[in-house]
């Protein structure tokens, strides 16, 4: 029975040692540090969108029989469905000569975007309240790239026609705009950008992104007008285009661990895509109430398609480029009638507040594992606390008492049995030593011992196993919410998310450890004491390189249950004198 804590602390060191290599495991593709595209470092464009082979879905979609393929991804993507067989397909008109690609620049108050006018590809955006570093806060984050200064990184949509040789309103089409700038002014709280083709023959797209204040969604709203004598068919698709690398994972840096690639929501379950898996690479499955996004360490661009209505996801991958795509189904407009496409683009950090309304479940993206159904609870508490106090180290730091309270009974029942475990010690150190030569009936004597005494030798278990849930919980919610990425606690704890930059806070922790290893009982075994002397020391450098935020839970936790427990060993040393003077 005096082996159970040591077998428990050992446990808990395993399970630790589990979850890290779980993380090397699951999440083989960690993020590299988003930079402004001054400060990235210049990688090659990427050949995936231009030179690769279609790929064509395994599955059909139901609206129609598939189109051939078209020779490259970055020409004209496969449509998803060809004209029906007996619609009247008008010869394809010779396009125009379309004009130069311009850049338009996008500002509201959130975003600042570049955007083609072929396509109206995003090839740029910088997120205007998240500074890469707090030391530089004029460098942002940045998520979609050109690649001409730095890592690839496009969004690309359009619509297909299934026709080969026809000019239609894909993703190299150019577009014309009436202006190269827009703006969101003050007091205006929606900003519409549109754009306009037409093949010279009566038909006619306006893409509109439309854009809210605050707002990281953008509405994707492509109108089409048939003017020509007879049907046509088109097809809407995205797609993500970007450049990756593999980076080995480093205690030094939490960030490496959070995971970095595709993912996909199919209306029912959330799935990481591993570029580097043969499985993966070859993802095709049809989806109704899905969408495709692109992950990165507290920032995400997903897709989202049109309501109710079931596309085609794929994963294609070359080298060090994949390319996500989500393509609709074929629809027939009739001569002279118009139709409309409604999707949404997201692009920004995982506000959960923000995903939940931009897209089904898509603030799963805010990946807390395994152990998201404990996760989001916890993170929903600490938002609702931070609402009273405005810094989230004092959340952390309420949201442990709070949950020290729920489980105080449980805390109570073991801390007694524990502190009538130090009232017997001498007890039981003499009883091992009258039958050190007789183990069954030393066993037999001490469980005699504890059944009068009504000890529980095991219960003090109970309340780290309880913890071990919570402190994994607790450090998913540290890691992955961008609501806390970079926020203050006080003096030199500027960030939550990272770990403590003078090692203050593991070392209070480890002092915190020690001082409740000394108040609770020894074990009689002189092997096992020093073990649990020397654990402290382990947990503080095993800390060292944790987020404070979950630091600073653990030392809380730690205090409280000091605290606890004196208060539960002087009563039961005073029940003790009482019946002895009895």
């Amino acid at each position: 029975m005096e082996n159970q804590r040591l077998f428990l602390w050992l446990g808990f060191l395993f399970i630790v040692w589990l979850n890290v290599q779980a993380w090397m495991k699951d999440y083989s593709a960690p993020d590299v540090p988003a930079t402004t595209a001054a400060a990235q470092a210049q990688q090659p464009a990427s050949t995936l969108g231009n030179d690769v082979p279609a790929v064509v879905p395994a599955a059909a979609l139901p609206a129609a029989p598939p189109a051939p393929a078209a020779t490259t991804l970055g020409d004209v993507p496969a449509a998803t469905a060809a004209a029906a067989p007996d619609a009247a397909v008008p010869a394809a008109p010779v396009a125009p000569v379309a004009p130069v690609a311009q850049t338009i620049s996008v500002r509201t108050d959130v975003l600042s975007l570049e955007i083609s006018t072929e396509g109206g590809q995003f090839t740029g955006a910088d997120l205007l309240k998240y500074p890469v570093d707090k030391s530089k806060p004029d460098m942002k984050v940045r998520l979609f790239n050109s690649g001409a200064t730095g890592v690839e990184y496009l969004f690309q949509s359009g619509l297909t026609t299934g026709v080969a040789g026809r000019a239609e309103p894909n993703h190299k089409a150019i577009f014309t705009a009436a202006a190269t700038s827009y703006m969101l002014a003050d007091g205006q709280d929606t900003l519409s950008v549109p754009l306009t083709w037409t093949d010279g023959a009566g038909l006619t797209v306006m893409k509109t992104y439309v854009f809210k204040r605050g707002s990281y969604a953008v509405d994707i709203v492509q109108a089409v007008q048939n003017g020509t004598a007879a049907a046509v068919q088109i097809s809407p698709y995205a797609q993500f285009l970007r450049h990756w690398e593999h980076h080995e994972r480093s205690m030094f840096d939490v960030e490496s661990y959070a995971f970095r690639g595709p993912a996909v929501y199919d209306g029912e379950k959330y799935q990481k895509l591993d570029v580097e898996n043969e499985d993966d690479v070859k993802f095709a499955r049809g989806v109704t109430g899905g969408w495709i996004a692109t992950m990165q360490h507290h920032f995400v661009g997903a897709f989202v398609p049109a309501a109710g209505q079931s596309y085609q996801f794929t994963l294609a991958v070359q080298n060090k480029d994949f390319l996500l795509r989500a393509a609709g189904p074929a629809q027939s407009i009739a001569p002279g009638a118009t139709t409309e496409i409604r999707e949404k683009l997201f692009v920004g950090p995982k506000l959960q507040a923000q995903l939940k309304t931009a897209g089904p479940r898509l603030e799963l993206t805010a990946d807390y594992g395994k152990l998201t159904i404990l996760s989001q609870p916890l993170f929903w508490l600490l938002e609702q606390v931070y609402k009273l106090f405005g810094n989230w180290g004092w959340s952390i730091i309420v949201v442990t008492l709070l949950i020290k309270l729920v489980f105080y009974k449980l805390s109570e029942t073991s801390g007694r049995s524990m502190a009538k475990m130090r009232t017997v010690a001498p007890r039981i150190k003499a009883m091992q030593e009258r039958y050190k030569d007789d183990r069954e009936q030393q066993a037999k004597q001490l469980m005699e011992l504890y059944k009068r005494e009504k000890i529980n030798p095991v219960a003090g278990c109970l309340p780290m196993l309880v913890q071990i849930p919570f402190f994994l919980a607790f450090y998913w919610v540290l890691l992955e919410s961008v609501e806390m990425r970079q926020a203050p606690f006080m003096f030199w704890i500027q960030d939550l998310s990272t770990r403590d930059p003078y090692f203050i806070l593991p070392l209070l922790m480890g002092a915190a450890m020690f001082a409740q290893f000394k108040l609770n009982p020894q074990p009689p075994d002189p092997v096992q004491a020093k073990v649990f002397a020397f654990m402290p020391v382990v947990m503080t450098v095993m800390f060292a390189w944790f987020p404070s935020g979950l630091v600073l839970y653990w030392l809380t936790n730690t205090g409280l249950s000091i605290a606890q427990q004196w208060k539960i060993n002087h009563a039961i040393e005073a029940e003790a004198k009482k019946q002895r003077a009895s």
